[in-house]
């Protein structure tokens, strides 16, 4: 079976992809190509291209015989989206649009969503489950919100199916160092903890005087090879005729950044120069997933997750 992945070289998408490969699946990716240059593969087609171009989209479908899609195309900063929320509403909910009507056009009627857990906004309580308000706070989080919005009516119209995976914090690498997280800019705390420690220079962190244990902020964390198997998973689900849903996607445990400094400092052998900043606005002090819905309906559980596979795998990726 052909599966269209588009986002597939980025972060996540090229690990789900190799995955997917891996798994007997045909993959064609489907990417802008702006930030990542194309990998070369025997059973790998590539197809440089943008979500909002629908013609290019329908030919791709008919043309591969796509019989599912893996979407994971979308710019992912939340800073950046209240910057420049246009850039945001215009690639991850018009390029998501597009998408959905060739989709539709070309009767493809299996689809998995690369949502996020910034629909929810602030939370009210954690852990957080899939039926808590939504009430994004950003721009980023808003779009993928108005993209699972969408879904429904296109089940209603055209018969496709999907599952909707809601990311919190995905990290790692894979485990011989291969592929790994790299952005530019870097935001996420652990590549740049390890960036800090590998440049030898001072790393900030913003706040330290949350209601948490020792301050710092809490976050699920979820190894990008646990999260590419829950994409699988829902695959094999949809192809099974199983119907639209959503799930989030995490451990169900938290790690403090104080945590994640200690264990990097435990992996690397070298000391974390910490320089402590003032909270950032919107910075909750907890955000965890309630994934029991995924583990019972699926079977799924985690294997990677643990903080120091997390860091390990990273930061072997970062030296490789």
């Amino acid at each position: 079976m052909k599966i269209l992945v588009t986002g597939g070289l980025g972060y996540i998408g090229s690990i789900v992809a190799k995955q997917l490969r891996e798994s007997g699946f045909e993959v064609v990716i489907y990417d802008h190509a702006i930030k990542h240059s194309p990998i070369e593969s025997n059973n790998q087609i590539f197809i440089k291209g943008d979500t909002t171009d629908y013609e290019l989209l329908k030919k791709t479908l008919v043309e591969n015989n796509i019989q599912a899609v893996l979407h994971f195309a979308a710019y992912i900063e939340a800073g950046e989206s209240m910057q420049n929320p246009g850039k945001y509403f215009s690639n991850n909910v018009y390029g998501s649009l597009q998408l959905l009507r060739a989709m539709a056009d070309c009767q493809v009627k299996r689809l998995i969503f690369s949502s996020t857990a910034a629909v929810y906004g602030e939370p009210e309580s954690v852990p957080i489950a899939e039926t808590a308000s939504k009430k994004p706070v950003n721009a980023y989080g808003q779009s993928k919100l108005m993209v699972e919005q969408m879904l429904p009516w296109f089940e209603k119209s055209y018969g496709i199916n999907s599952i909707v995976i809601r990311y919190f914090n995905a990290c790692g690498a894979l485990l011989d160092g291969s592929m790994g997280e790299m952005h530019n800019p870097e935001t996420h705390l652990i590549p740049n903890i390890l960036l800090a420690v590998k440049e030898n220079r001072t790393f900030m962190l913003f706040g330290n005087d949350y209601p948490t244990a020792d301050g710092t902020c809490v976050r699920d964390y979820i190894h990008v090879l646990d999260l590419a198997s829950a994409h699988i998973t829902a695959l094999q689900a949809l192809i099974n005729g199983h119907k639209s849903d959503i799930y989030n996607a995490g451990t169900g445990n938290g790690y403090s950044n104080k945590q994640i400094v200690d264990t990097v400092e435990q992996v690397t052998g070298k000391k974390v120069q910490v320089e402590y900043r003032p909270r950032r606005l919107g910075d909750s002090a907890q955000l965890i997933a309630d994934s029991g819905k995924l583990k019972k309906e699926f079977n799924w559980q985690t294997k990677y997750s643990d903080l120091q596979t997390i860091i390990s795998s990273a930061w072997k990726w970062h030296n490789t």
